[in-house]
């Protein structure tokens, strides 16, 4: 088994962000190749020779996998160092990026998402917060998850609009295949995936940004031990349910494109445009909302951007028909980037929980659990409503119930606030009586 290295002196300031930003890369680099329907669903279905109701079912694996990892990926996370783990998921992704190059059959094509839900759930994910979480110090924790998040949604950004530039060129200009355009996309995912493996590998060290160590003495050993020790905390589950809320208003974003289609008789091209004006709301959100974490109180931040945000969506509930677009335009980019700020900044509060370094990946794993769990149930939650109730009605049951479960968030946040201040107040009477 391999353990993690830990070096002698902490990294410079310098030496963070840089690793920061090498963390970011690996995460815009290994996601878009997997969720490459995003922007070519239809030419994948027709190079492919699969039906849309075959590729829900590949992605139905992926979140299978993602469900029954997301423990053990953080217990992972604890016995090896980010660099490895990371690394590996990033070559794992290429090759079996490669394998999908050829356009296997649909039998292959679960088997191939099957490994990119090991590579990214398993390997992956908890090694990544895990990460950046010890990366940053405790007062850095806002800005370099915002960072993380808006960085991710920038590169992805970028490669999204480099892929649709060349696979348009060689559709309109070489006059090639949908195949084989669609073959060079894949490539470039690939190829970038790869770069950015070897770049991780040797750009990222096991460094531990320097923090209080008495937390790493309050844990028995044992993983019983270390279970019971997260299970009991309520700053854990506070943040987990921060998590779970701030990713149920993302899921809401989902559906505003066919919202505003259906609903406000906007054209394709207009709901397009408008969907991804929205996208660039991440890296300003995320971004905006970390350093203000970390200049204010990070929980009171939270809670004020979660029950924003929440509002900002009830506003689409109460919105007459005859709404114009503008006012249409202004409410999607504010829930937008009210989102991505949401985004930004709850993983943040993982640092406010006070889990020993050695088992954070196990404790990210348990939040994961209960944070993606919108993931499983929206979708079976959100078609079974819109069917039964067409038209605006349908969204504003869909959208009510998330707007009820962003105002527990809120609360959830605001909570956290009370016993982060509490055990901060605490500690620093112990502090003082020694």
């Amino acid at each position: 088994m391999t353990k993690p290295i830990e070096s002698t002196s902490a990294p410079s300031t310098v030496q963070r962000y840089i690793q920061l930003a090498v963390l970011i890369l690996g995460g815009g680099a290994i996601y878009p190749l997997i969720y490459l329907r995003q922007n070519f669903e239809v030419s994948i279905l027709e190079s492919f020779g699969i039906s849309i109701t075959q590729l829900g079912q590949c992605y139905g694996m992926l979140g299978v996998i993602f469900v029954l990892t997301y423990v053990p990926s953080g217990w992972l996370a604890d016995k090896f160092s980010p660099r490895w783990l990371i690394s590996f998921s990033l070559a794992l992704t290429g090759l079996l990026g490669l394998w999908f190059s050829a356009m296997p059959s649909f039998q292959a094509l679960l088997v191939i998402f099957a490994g990119w839900g090991i590579a990214t759930g398993l390997t992956f994910w908890a090694a990544l917060i895990k990460g950046v979480a010890v990366l940053a110090r405790h007062n850095e924790q806002g800005r370099f998850f915002g960072l993380l998040d808006g960085g991710r949604g920038l590169v992805e950004a970028i490669l999204a609009t480099i892929a649709v530039a060349w696979f348009a060129h060689s559709l309109n200009t070489l006059g090639e295949s949908t195949a084989t355009a669609l073959q060079k996309v894949i490539y470039l995912y690939v190829g970038f995936a790869f770069a950015i493996s070897v770049i991780v590998w040797f750009a990222i060290d096991d460094v531990v940004a320097d923090r209080p160590k008495q937390a790493d003495r309050q844990t028995g050993g044992s993983f019983l031990a270390d279970l019971k020790f997260l299970m009991v905390k309520e700053e854990l589950w506070l943040a987990a349910f921060c998590i779970l809320s701030g990713y149920q208003l993302f899921w809401a974003s989902y559906s505003f494109s066919g919202y505003l289609q259906n609903t406000y008789g906007l054209t394709a091209v207009a709901v397009g445009s408008i969907t991804v004006a929205k996208l660039w709301m991440r890296p300003i959100g995320a971004i905006a909302a970390g350093f203000m974490g970390d200049r204010f109180n990070l929980e009171k931040v939270l809670a004020i951007l979660m029950l924003a945000g929440t509002l900002s969506l009830a506003l689409l509930i109460v919105l007459p028909l005859s709404a114009s677009g503008t006012v249409l335009l202004s409410i999607v980019l504010m829930v937008g980037l009210l989102t991505y700020a949401i985004r930004g900044i709850f993983w943040a509060t993982l640092d406010s929980c006070n889990i020993p370094v050695r088992i954070k990946g196990l404790a990210i794993g348990l939040m994961s659990l209960v944070g993606y769990a919108p993931d499983i149930y929206l979708p079976l939650i959100n078609g079974p409503i819109l069917e039964q109730f067409p038209g605006k009605t349908g969204y504003s049951i869909y959208f009510s119930l998330i707007v009820f479960m962003g105002l527990l968030g809120t609360l959830s946040a605001w909570r956290l606030k009370i016993l982060v201040t509490r055990n901060s107040v605490a500690g620093v009477s112990d502090t003082a009586e020694s």
